[in-house]
């Protein structure tokens, strides 16, 4: 009995000194014995992290809105047209669907730390270069390194998210950055016009230049590096680039939390290329979860880029009354972050029940065999029909110039149904590219990019000659086309994504 407890033990816990002459090895050393938590961060740390990553995210979608007010007043002062003013917003545009794929794609081979220091530091300094400069030419150029600064952050985001959280939870914290991200398309507006109605539109730049740098002294001070081939699951010590500058906080390499994750690995120091981005998309699961959001995101621009114009004209209501008129969408788009987190994660639960696995069977990042598509899209199709149902009311409420109540409650249900959609995907996204979850990210965004911006140059021609009721129905049949797409996700999505590593569904 003596030997076979021994044996027992020595299976459990390695040699013991009868057989190696050695100490036992202690439980927390033996990582291919005992499994590991996917990530050693508390609860608490983890949404300190989200937190910090969200308010960086915000920069991001803020940066566009908050400056689209100001133009006429940007023009008069730097005596300029209001066509080479646009121009500043398009060259915005163009950095902001390429800058994503490069750092995406550094961020998944040097981590995630260093890049946010880096994209932070070039973003302030670009808003001091625009709040001092006296020359269009000038402000072309510092809003394409102002772009090139910020937008790739939301990529790194979801990276982060990937190292940090579990299937199971991470809906909440994608809900998370999302409710970040998108209260800058309606406060951006209304804090831009108060500034260029006010101390003048270079407060706007001051502004993104006390709050940005706050952000940044934020981040270097207390956000740890989260990326798995550099910290495991957060208990192997980084080197001190990658560490926070705080002695005591977000270090759980520095306390006894459990297993230590070995470091996964890496293809080495490399320079980032963004050629990956596009690559990813020869995933076929990957493109049809891509899609979907990138039609719901061209009517999200389009609502946007219209709104403010459309409702001076038919209305005829003020420029500060116009910005009030982005809260709608944006309330509805802040209580879905609310409450898509809770649905998203319930969701994965009843799929984990049916298929009789406890909801933290899937205890990191392994889902090769199971059915996450399913959960995912268990409750994405009620939402899609109501933003198709929404959008299609919005424009023949705006043909019929209805009382402006009317147009606004169906913002608000639009900004409701399509964050959640939004939450749903980007949520998918990561699920199903655990290998490089920024650069997919950055995919996602070039398509987005491209089809958003075709259809802003087509936009105000097409609501000329067709009027709001037909051009906001060829914009809600987007929203269909949406559906079609999620139908495919979850009839074809997981036989696609087993396929591509070589396991075949029976």
């Amino acid at each position: 009995m003596a030997n076979a407890a021994d044996e027992q033990k020595s299976d459990k816990y390695g040699p013991g000194p009868d057989q190696s002459g050695l100490p036992p090895v202690p439980p927390s050393q033996l990582q291919s014995s005992v499994p590991c938590p996917h990530s050693l961060f508390t609860r608490h740390e983890r949404w300190g992290i989200v937190l910090m990553i969200s308010m960086a995210g915000w920069f991001s979608t803020l940066s566009s809105f908050i400056y689209y007010p100001a133009i006429p007043v940007i023009a008069d002062d730097l005596d300029s047209s209001i066509s080479m003013i646009d121009l500043t917003v398009t060259s915005y545009l163009v950095v902001s669907a390429i800058a994503p794929a490069i750092v995406g794609d550094a961020a998944d081979t040097f981590g995630r730390r260093p890049l946010y220091t880096i994209t932070l530091t070039l973003y302030v300094a670009a808003n001091i270069g625009i709040a001092l400069q006296h020359s269009a030419v000038a402000l072309l150029i510092l809003r394409m390194l102002q772009s090139a600064g910020i937008s790739g952050t939301f990529s790194v985001a979801y990276g982060v998210i990937a190292d940090i959280s579990t299937p199971m939870e991470r809906g909440a914290f994608v809900s998370a950055l999302s409710f970040g991200i998108t209260t800058a398309p309606s406060l951006g507006p209304v804090l831009g016009g108060a500034f260029a109605a006010g101390p003048g539109w270079r407060w706007i730049f001051w502004f993104l230049i006390m709050a940005s740098g706050f952000c940044l002294v934020v981040m270097t001070l207390a956000l740890p590096e989260s990326h798995h081939s550099i910290v495991g699951n957060g208990g192997t010590k980084p080197s001190r680039l990658y560490r926070p500058l705080l002695p005591r906080i977000m270090r759980p390499w520095d306390q006894n939390r459990g297993p230590v994750a070995p470091i996964t690995s890496r293809s080495g120091r490399r320079c980032p290329n963004p050629i990956k981005s596009l690559q990813i998309l020869t995933r076929k699961d990957v493109t049809i979860s891509i899609m979907p959001g990138s039609f719901l995101y061209t009517v999200y621009c389009c609502i946007h880029a219209s709104l403010a114009t459309t409702l001076i004209q038919s209305y005829h209501i003020k420029e500060w009354q116009a910005g009030l008129a982005y809260l709608p969408f944006g309330v509805g788009a802040i209580i879905s972050t609310i409450v898509s987190s809770k649905w998203i994660d319930y969701d994965y639960r009843i799929v984990a029940e049916a298929h009789g696995l406890p909801i933290n069977k899937v205890s990191g990042d392994d889902l090769l065999h199971f059915p996450i598509e399913k959960a995912r899209m268990k409750s994405v199709f009620p939402v899609t029909f109501a933003a198709f149902a929404s959008v299609l009311a919005y424009g023949w409420l705006l043909h019929a110039t209805v009382h402006l109540a009317g147009p606004l409650a169906c913002l608000f249900v639009a900004g409701f149904s399509i964050q959640t959609c939004f939450n749903i995907n980007n949520t998918l996204l990561v699920d199903i590219n655990q290998d490089a979850p920024a650069t997919a990210q950055a995919s996602s965004n070039i398509i987005r990019c491209i089809l958003s911006a075709a259809m802003i140059v087509v936009l105000q021609r097409m609501i000329n000659t067709l009027g709001f009721g037909w051009t906001f129905t060829i914009l809600s049949s987007f929203c269909l086309i949406a559906g079609i797409f999620y139908f495919l996700e979850l009839k074809c999505g997981r036989k696609w994504r087993l396929a591509r590593h070589g396991i075949t569904l029976d």
